[in-house]
């Protein structure tokens, strides 16, 4: 695998602090890292952004960033209110294939869900993935409602034949109530992709090196990491 799309089941679901856990553990496993942010909304042009949130927690990857739009609305709907060029699927492909030229894993995080405008005519996170051909990460929460978006976004990549590759909770509650306790299991079976990972609450607050370290404990083998789904279902187990 070597380039990684990472959608969420929706906004502020922890795409970010999971892309920076990715980032950190293949980094760990002696892996060359890019992260493109195909569009980052809500941010000033001196502000950070999404891309520096996972250089700040993950260490040395290289970002990109296509295009910078300064209201918190759908990439599509932020580049029309700015009047400004909106970023196109085609590009997005196009700039991830040049970085996975010279990395070992290119990460793309996308913005929001997996069918986000990102322009006029409909493009979306999905479209960039079927040209790339590349499987997708869905980052999911933990709690009530989460079975609902997981299983539509899955199916979504499967109706244009795109593999899920796994699905990682953004944020594990540091008491988890019964709904988040029995998704656990049944994240998998809705999404029919393995559950790859759980982050805990939090995370994005701990001190670089101390996130750096504790990443790969978070995510399964197949993201470079050494966290075990079936231990944590039965731990967590209600």
């Amino acid at each position: 695998m070597q380039v990684l799309v990472i959608t969420g089941t929706g906004t502020e679901v922890g795409k970010t602090v999971t892309t920076a856990a990715v980032a950190a553990s293949a980094l760990a496993a002696g892996r060359s890292v890019a992260v493109l942010k195909a569009a980052q909304t809500g941010v000033g042009p001196d502000e950070r952004g999404d891309a520096d949130e996972v250089v700040r927690l993950a260490g040395p990857v290289t970002t990109a960033e296509l295009a910078r739009f300064p209201e918190p609305l759908a990439p599509g709907t932020a580049a029309r209110r700015a009047g400004m060029a909106p970023v196109r699927p085609s590009e997005v492909a196009e700039a991830a294939a040049k970085l996975a030229a010279e990395h070992d894993l290119v990460l793309i995080e996308g913005a929001g869900g997996l069918l986000v405008r990102f322009d006029e005519a409909g493009g979306t996170l999905a479209d960039a993935a079927q040209l790339l051909n590349a499987p997708v990460l869905v980052v999911a929460t933990a709690g009530l409602g989460t079975l609902n978006t997981t299983e539509l976004t899955a199916r979504e990549l499967r109706s244009r034949d795109l593999e899920p590759a796994g699905v990682v909770i953004g944020s594990w509650p540091d008491a988890p109530d019964l709904a988040s306790r029995c998704n656990v299991a049944d994240l998998p079976e809705v999404a029919g992709a393995p559950l790859l990972g759980a982050l805990p609450a939090g995370a994005a607050a701990l001190a670089p090196a101390d996130f750096r370290a504790a990443a790969p404990g978070w995510l399964a083998p197949r993201l470079d990491g050494t966290w075990d789904a079936e231990a944590f279902r039965m731990r967590e187990a209600p």
